[in-house]
């Protein structure tokens, strides 16, 4: 699943600043593969890996209760979402 946000510049550097806390939030997923975090000029992108689409949906319900209770100021608006399978990494 990839979300890319934009007009989030304060929320990617909170985010990197409370790495550990995303790192609690998103690693106790079922079934947690990979997730990065990248910054473009005004946001960025967040993407996870997991092994099924229940897996992306919950780091997607988790992140989204985190950054409302602890980033409501930052959040911005509602990031676009591509998901789908993966068919083959590097």
């Amino acid at each position: 699943m990839v979300r890319r946000y934009s007009g989030a510049a304060a929320l990617f550097d909170e985010l990197a600043r409370r790495e550990q806390d995303v790192r609690d939030v998103i690693q106790g997923v079922s079934g947690f593969v990979a997730y990065y975090l990248v910054r473009s000029g005004d946001g960025g992108a967040s993407i996870t890996v997991c092994q099924d689409q229940a897996g992306t949906s919950e780091s997607t319900r988790r992140a989204a209760e985190w950054i409302r209770q602890n980033l409501p100021n930052t959040a911005g608006g509602t990031p676009a979402v591509t998901e789908g399978e993966v068919l083959f990494n590097f």
